[in-house]
């Protein structure tokens, strides 16, 4: 009557632990026979305990991992994450952080136009007292030895994922007569090595406040580039235009993946780019305020714009969507980060030099 018992325990035991059914390894018959009902016995609830034990693990283990699979993407130490959130008091202490400003003159805007850090400054958030933003400001009188532009740029090292930024455009100048065309931006980019250098990459939110580039009026361009010449000016690149007024606080986002780029506004998506247009280098994050050589106004009265940027963000593994972004950024201030960057630079680092 124990045959039965021994065998259906070991045929559970076999299962659970992979023992070959035919092994000889069979310890009772080296028990007395009043002592291998209870052994069986104990035998049995021991292996259908364990048995028991290892299903719960493998069913925790299966909602563990369903759990991860719908996981809204978060930051970890293990991704690839810059942001930064202007909360400076002088640009010497944003410069600790691998930021530039442009000092180098020359294209785009009015020729012999100063580019400095001296349009850079940071201030607190009106809405949100705790807050620092980070503003640039740039101004003419239309000519080139009294018009300051104004550019700043981050380490050349990013590629595909996704970028994001908060900014807030203005329509009108803080002061001087409106009128100019004035360029407010948020893009990527990478040198220039020759005219039509088939590897140069760029991708560009601008926001022409007083029209121009064929537009009568205000609208925002996204702007993907294979290449371009400047004299005489040649390009390659796809576009989109929306006209209106786009003054206020924005949310920027831009994915590159899968050769394809695809711009969003404030969670809607903008525009998308093929594969022609695809980045192939890596670029350098960058903002810049300036003024178009053929949209000045006919005055030598100064006047100023400004543009403000709240935070900016690159996620260099994962393609987020703009609300999965929202999330990111509330998550890192929740948290109190003001800065990190865990994106490495290029083997060997890249050169930076911030200009065009």
């Amino acid at each position: 009557m124990f045959a039965p018992v021994f065998t259906g325990a070991f045929f559970v035991l076999s299962r659970c632990f992979s023992v070959h059914p035919t092994s000889k390894e069979i310890p009772m018959k080296y028990l007395p026979k009043p002592l291998r009902l209870p052994v069986t016995a104990a035998l049995c609830a021991t292996v259908l305990c364990a048995c028991a034990k290892e299903k719960i693990s493998t069913d925790a283990a299966q909602d563990e991992t369903t759990s991860a699979a719908t996981e809204v993407a978060t930051p970890t130490s293990t991704d690839k994450i810059f942001f930064d959130d202007f909360s400076y008091r002088s640009f010497e202490e944003m410069g600790k952080n691998q930021w530039k400003a442009r000092t180098e003159t020359g294209h785009p805007g009015i020729p012999g136009a100063r580019w400095s850090e001296k349009g850079i400054a940071f201030l607190a958030d009106q809405e949100h007292p705790d807050n620092t933003l980070l503003r640039m400001t740039s101004s003419t009188d239309g000519s080139g030895e009294n018009t300051d532009h104004t550019q700043f740029c981050h380490q050349r090292k990013y590629l595909s994922g996704t970028y994001a930024a908060r900014v807030f455009f203005r329509d009108e100048p803080t002061s001087g007569p409106d009128g100019d065309q004035i360029i407010e931006t948020f893009y990527t980019i990478s040198p220039l090595n020759a005219p039509m250098d088939p590897n140069y990459s760029e991708m560009d939110f601008e926001y022409l406040a007083n029209g121009g580039w064929d537009e009568p009026d205000n609208a925002l361009f996204a702007t993907s580039w294979e290449t371009f010449k400047l004299d005489p000016f040649i390009k390659e690149n796809e576009f989109t235009t929306r006209p209106g007024s786009f003054a206020g606080w924005h949310t920027l986002v831009l994915q590159v993946a899968d050769d394809q780029i695809r711009y969003f506004v404030d969670g809607e998506q903008f525009a998308e780019h093929s594969e022609k247009v695809y980045p192939e280098e890596p670029m350098s994050i960058n903002f810049n305020l300036w003024f178009t050589e053929e949209g000045l106004i006919d005055s030598s009265e100064p006047r100023t714009y400004q543009q403000d940027v709240d935070w900016v963000y690159h996620n260099a593994g994962q393609v987020l969507s703009p609300a999965e972004v929202d999330r990111a950024i509330d998550a890192l201030r929740a948290d109190k980060v003001a800065f990190t960057d865990t994106v490495p630079d290029w083997e060997p680092k890249l050169e930076s030099p911030c200009g065009l």
